[in-house]
């Protein structure tokens, strides 16, 4: 696992392909944006775990 400190504006790029952006940031609050080709599923992770 890779764990990368970023500030709001600032991103990530995942196989040129899909870009992680760090939109805002408070106290234990953190929103993203994603940026991935329609053939990509992103789900949240507490979905997954629903049984």
């Amino acid at each position: 696992m890779l764990v990368v400190g970023r500030k709001p504006g600032q991103y990530i790029v995942i196989n040129d392909k899909i870009i992680i952006k760090v939109i805002k940031s408070e106290e234990g609050h953190l929103r993203l944006a994603i940026e991935a080709p329609k053939d990509i599923s992103i789900v949240r992770g507490e979905l997954l775990n629903q049984e």
